[in-house]
């Protein structure tokens, strides 16, 4: 599988996502092609190689005749729509300024149609975002994957005044994202940037095990006492890949051993984990020091919910400490389905196996609702749910 890491060391905007896909190898000539197709006054892309704090890199600036309009989403969408872009260049750009749109509308408490695109309307934004749409096409990778992401300290002057950094648009946008403790004065990642990564990670962590085909830098605008840089390695993924038909993902495993807890209390922990979204929760009895019985709390999670699930534990245990895993998982694809019984409905998980064929699991609620309301056995129940969905 080919992927790209994005390695957002000094944030992330438009322009410096556009730089880095240009110096990996992206076709500028191409991404140009499309941006003269959708009708920006006089719009040119100029590649640059500069160095910041030492460091090469590839710059790039939008050239263009002044304009003074504002734009909203939709002509924007019409612009993208009335070009030569493909349709997969169209989905994601427009995709962009979905999220763009949505985010602005939140925090100025309007309806995405009436959001009034200030900064993000402007020729080289919209330049930014669609050759960066364009530039994504173009490399063809399966998978994006990013670090954590950096927003920069101190105040922005936007067209609705002077702003705390993250601007709101782009704190809302960042929002589910992890963000990295490096605060220099100035913002490192702008609106355009945080929609990028908002649109287009798959995963946000370390740098996956890969073989690196190349490697491109991307250049901010302004210059910091660190190099201002946004580094792009594209690679082919050297994760054992998961069985045809199954589906893979990374997931954290939480465990601990407790031997001074009450069932009462472990029960109950397990409760506030599966509420705050525990993929897995599960307890296996050990034999402690000093032969005290004890329990194993194991729990998988996503990624970006490790640390929140920790608190959990840490708050209703007597944990002093956590063992922390980051593992490969493979998964079937699943669906919610209903079945009809001579009894009622039962909801279930139909899971599709590797062969194409379905293996379905009924609701132990739903089965038990229905025993208990006819004065049937429970096993009478679940065997008619399956031998039905087995017969559809």
């Amino acid at each position: 599988m080919r992927i790209a890491y994005l390695d957002c060391a000094s944030g992330i905007s438009g322009d410096m996502t556009l730089g880095a896909l240009v110096d990996a190898g992206v076709d500028l000539s191409a991404i140009q092609a499309g941006i003269d197709s959708l009708a920006l006054p006089s719009c040119r892309l100029v590649a640059t190689e500069v160095k910041k704090c030492g460091f090469r890199a590839t710059q790039i600036t939008v050239e263009h005749e002044p304009e003074h309009k504002h734009r909203h989403l939709h002509h924007i969408t019409a612009m993208i729509e009335g070009s030569i872009l493909t349709p997969s260049q169209r989905e994601l750009a427009t995709a962009i300024f979905q999220r763009l749109a949505e985010a602005e509308a939140k925090v100025h408490g309007t309806t995405i149609a009436k959001v009034h695109f200030h900064e993000v309307g402007a020729v080289d934004s919209i330049a930014d975002i669609v050759g960066s749409a364009i530039g994504w096409d173009l490399l063809g990778v399966d998978a994006i994957h990013a670090s954590a992401v950096p927003t920069g300290t101190g105040f922005v002057q936007i067209a609705h005044g002077r702003c705390a950094i993250p601007a709101p648009a782009t704190a809302e946008l960042l929002a589910g994202i992890p963000l990295a403790n490096f605060s220099p004065e100035g913002e490192l990642t702008t609106p355009t940037g945080a929609a990028i990564l908002a649109t287009l990670v798959d995963k946000f962590g370390p740098l996956p095990p890969m073989h690196i085909e190349s490697i491109g830098y991307g250049a901010g605008q302004k210059d910091f006492t660190h190099p201002n840089v946004l580094r792009l390695i594209v690679g082919e993924s050297t994760e054992t890949a998961a069985p045809r038909g199954v589906a893979g993902d990374t997931i954290v495993l939480l465990e601990t051993n407790l031997d001074d807890i009450t069932g009462e209390a472990l029960g109950y922990c397990s409760e506030q984990l599966w509420a705050a979204g525990a993929l897995d929760v599960a307890t296996s009895p050990l034999q402690m020091k000093k032969g005290r019985p004890g329990v194993l709390l194991s729990v998988q999670c996503a990624p970006l919910d490790a640390d929140a699930l920790a608190l959990v534990i840490f708050r209703h245990t007597t944990a002093l400490g956590l063992r922390r895993q980051t593992l490969q998982r493979v998964v079937l694809p699943r669906r919610r389905v209903t079945v009809t019984t001579p009894w009622g409905e039962v909801a279930g998980v139909s899971a599709t196996l590797p062969d194409g064929s379905e293996r379905f699991t009924p609701e132990y609620e739903d089965c038990k609702a229905l025993a208990a309301g006819a004065g049937v056995p429970l096993a009478e129940v679940f065997a008619a749910a399956i031998t039905l969905k087995s017969a559809e």
